[in-house]
C-alpha cells in the first residue's frame, strides 16, 4: 500500500465526504483504497464475517456517477461503513455470529441501516460478533475470532469487536455497532478508537426481541468523535417501529462537537465506588490523568464515590434471563452449535425464578433514582471504559488490579453496564497505551438524553489530546 493510499484509508469521513462531494476524490478511488487495505490486513485480523467486496465496488460506481450528474448528495455520500453482523441487511448474509443462521439471507435492512443507505453509505461487508453478541470478546463457531489490530495475540473485545478492529485498521472510517452492556464501549477501548453509545431510544431499534427492556442501543464507532458524531446524526430520529424512539428531531451533533465545557461539574471515579472491582494500575494511572484533563478545558474535576448500590446482582439475573429466553429453546435442537460461554449463561439462566426476575426489574429501577439523584450534582461523569488493556483472543485474565476476575456477566466490564441500565449515554475515547502497546479508554457518562453534551466532552477531549494519529503497525 503506497504512502498515498494509506493515508487515504486513515482519513475522516468529515474530510472525505467533502472532497467527494467537491469532486476531488473519486468514490471508487476511495473505495478502491479501502478495499485494498482489507485485503492486506484482514487474513490476520478476521474482523469481517461476511465481505460484500462486488457489490460495495458497484455502490462506489453509483456515487461516482451521482456527483458527475450533479445529484443531491446525502451526508455520507460515497463512504464505506460496515455493518455489525446482529444487523439485517437487505441480500447480505446476516448470521448474528451463529451456526443456526450461516446462510440466513434477510430482505430487509434494520433502520439504522436503512438512514445509513439514504445517507450515501456504501456497506463494505458484515463485521464480527460472538454469538447473539453475548460476551466480550469477538469470536462463534461461524467464523474465526477477531483479533486487535495492536497485538495480534489479544482479543478486540466485543461484542462489536470486529466493528473495532476493521476502523482502527483503516478498514473504513465508521463502523455501525450496538451496546447491550458495553458493546460499543469495550472494543472502543481495547482497540484505540472512539465508540459511542447513544440514549436508550436515540436510534431505533427495529427489529429487536426487546422493545421494553431497552438496555441494548445501536451506535457509531469511528476515528474521531466528528465522524461518529457525523453517523449519529443521520441515524438518530424517531421511528413507529421502535415504541421507546425518542420521539423528537436530533439535534446538531457534529455542531456539538464544537461546544464548551467551561463551568462544568465533573465526576471522576477510578470503580464506580465498588470494592469488587480491581483496575489495572497502568490504566488507572492514564485514566486518572485524563479525567484531570478536564480541568485544564474549565472543569470543575471531583473524584467521587456514587453511592449507588452494586448493580453486578440484579443486572446478571437480568442478562442471563435474556439469554436464556430469548435462545434457550433453539439450543436444545442443537446443543454441538451453543458455545461454552453461552451455554454456561444459559445453565444459570434457567435457574432463575420469576420472582427474582420481578425483583431484578424493581432493583434497576431503584439503581437510576440512585443515579439520577447523584448526577443532580454533576454534568459528567468519569471512570475507566475497561480495568485492563486487552487480555488473549483465546483466554481471560485470571485477574485485574490484584482481584481476581469472575467469569460471570460483568466479570471483565464492571463499569460498562450501568449506561444501559439507565439508558443514558457513554462513549468511550481513547486516551493512552499500557506499557505493552495496548490502548486505554477513558470512559465519559452524561445523564438522561444528554447526548450532545457527550458529544461535546469527548471532542474537546480528542482536541486537548488527539489521537487518531496513531495506528496500530499491521
Amino acid at each position: 500500500m503506497t504512502a498515498t493510499t494509506n493515508e487515504l484509508v486513515y482519513a475522516p469521513a468529515t474530510e472525505l465526504v467533502a472532497r467527494i462531494r467537491s469532486a476531488e476524490l473519486s468514490p471508487v478511488e476511495l473505495m478502491d483504497a479501502v478495499l485494498e487495505r482489507v485485503a492486506e490486513v484482514e487474513p490476520s485480523l478476521h474482523a469481517f464475517i461476511t465481505l460484500d467486496e462486488e457489490r460495495a465496488r458497484q455502490g462506489a460506481r453509483d456515487a461516482e456517477q451521482a456527483v458527475a450528474e450533479g445529484r443531491d448528495l446525502g451526508p455520507l455520500h460515497g463512504i464505506p461503513v460496515s455493518i455489525k453482523d446482529l444487523f439485517a441487511t437487505a441480500g447480505l448474509r446476516t448470521t448474528w455470529g451463529s451456526k443456526f443462521f450461516e446462510h440466513h439471507v434477510p430482505d430487509f435492512d434494520v433502520v439504522a441501516v436503512e438512514r445509513l443507505r439514504a445517507a450515501g453509505a456504501v456497506i463494505i461487508g458484515k463485521t464480527n460478533t460472538p454469538h447473539f453478541g453475548h460476551k466480550d470478546m469477538s469470536d462463534n463457531l461461524v467464523a474465526e475470532a477477531s483479533r486487535n489490530p495492536w497485538d495480534l495475540s489479544r482479543t478486540a473485545g466485543g461484542s462489536s469487536g470486529g466493528a473495532a478492529a476493521a476502523v482502527a485498521a483503516g478498514m473504513g472510517p465508521i463502523a455501525l455497532g450496538s451496546d447491550g452492556a458495553g458493546s460499543i464501549r469495550i472494543p472502543a477501548a481495547l482497540c484505540g478508537v472512539y465508540g459511542v453509545k447513544p440514549s436508550a431510544g436515540r436510534v431505533p431499534f427495529w427489529p429487536n426481541r426487546d422493545y421494553w427492556g431497552a438496555r441494548s442501543h445501536i451506535g457509531p464507532m469511528a476515528r474521531t468523535v466528528r465522524d461518529a458524531a457525523l453517523m449519529l446524526s443521520v441515524m438518530a430520529g424517531p421511528d413507529r417501529r421502535d415504541p421507546l424512539s425518542i420521539d423528537n428531531a436530533p439535534e446538531d451533533y457534529v455542531a456539538a462537537c464544537d461546544g464548551d465545557l467551561t463551568g462544568l461539574r465533573v465526576a471522576w471515579t477510578p470503580d464506580f465506588g465498588l470494592d469488587r472491582v480491581g483496575v489495572d494500575p497502568e490504566v488507572r494511572a492514564a485514566t486518572e490523568a485524563a479525567a484531570h484533563r478536564f480541568s485544564e478545558l474549565g472543569c470543575a474535576v471531583e473524584e467521587v464515590d456514587p453511592g449507588w448500590d452494586d448493580p453486578s446482582e440484579w443486572h446478571r439475573t437480568l442478562f442471563r434471563a435474556g439469554i436464556v429466553g430469548s435462545f434457550g429453546e433453539r439450543a436444545r435442537e442443537h446443543p454441538e452449535w451453543i458455545d461454552d460461554s453461552m451455554a454456561a449463561l444459559m445453565e444459570a439462566g434457567r435457574d432463575i425464578t420469576m420472582t427474582q426476575l420481578v425483583q431484578a426489574q424493581g432493583q434497576r429501577s431503584v439503581f437510576y433514582d440512585q443515579a439520577r439523584t447523584f448526577m443532580d450534582g454533576y454534568d459528567i461523569l468519569l471512570s475507566p471504559t475497561m480495568t485492563s488493556g486487552a487480555w488473549p483472543y483465546d483466554g481471560q485474565p485470571g485477574d485485574i488490579g490484584g482481584r481476581p476476575v469472575q467469569a460471570v456477566p460483568g466479570g471483565r466490564w464492571p463499569l460498562m453496564f450501568p449506561a444501559n441500565a439507565l439508558g443514558w449515554p457513554a462513549a468511550s475515547v481513547p486516551c493512552g497505551f499500557t506499557s505493552d502497546g495496548l490502548p486505554i479508554g477513558l470512559q465519559i457518562m452524561t445523564p438522561w438524553h444528554a447526548d450532545a453534551l457527550c458529544l461535546t466532552a469527548s471532542a474537546a477531549f480528542e482536541a486537548s489530546r488527539p489521537w487518531a494519529a496513531a495506528r496500530p503497525d499491521l
